[in-house]
């Protein structure tokens, strides 16, 4: 089978299609053995999810402790790096907690997200590989090496 890597533009395309928006996935996480799975909002650009949560929530506990990640949804799978890249607010986030708010719009000022809590992080999932399904067609997509 032939890997395709992310920097093809047809993937990228694909990706930004399919992702660049508000989506619902599937992120699971490990502890002590044991496997831990949620829904989540996210939004994908170059290569990664974004994921605005809480510093103190069990995923964020458990990828300080091992920050290998699995995500699932819409016909795509693929493993990561979950890293938290810090307060919603710092300006090294300005960009792209702008396109997050746009992104999340529907939802984001109802009470679920509080910008002003300094544990509302941006959860960043660096994708590694993943296998995309579209049209019949499966890509199984290298992210981090041409």
């Amino acid at each position: 089978m032939k890997t395709i890597f992310a920097q093809d533009e047809n993937v990228r395309s694909l990706m930004d299609r399919r992702f660049g928006h508000d989506n619902l996935i599937a992120i699971a996480t490990e502890q002590d053995h044991t496997p831990y799975v949620r829904a989540v909002n996210t939004y994908y650009e170059d290569g990664s999810f974004y994921v605005i949560t809480h510093a103190l929530s069990n995923k964020m506990q458990q990828l300080a402790i091992n920050p290998k990640i699995a995500i699932c949804g819409d016909w795509f799978t693929a493993q990561g790096l979950g890293e938290s890249i810090g307060h919603i607010l710092t300006p090294e986030n300005a960009a792209i907690a702008d396109k997050l708010r746009t992104a999340f719009a529907e939802w984001y000022d109802n009470g679920h997200s509080d910008e002003n809590d300094p544990n509302t992080i941006i959860l960043r999932i660096r994708l590694i590989s993943g296998v995309l399904f579209h049209h019949g067609t499966r890509y199984d997509i290298d992210f981090v090496s041409e």
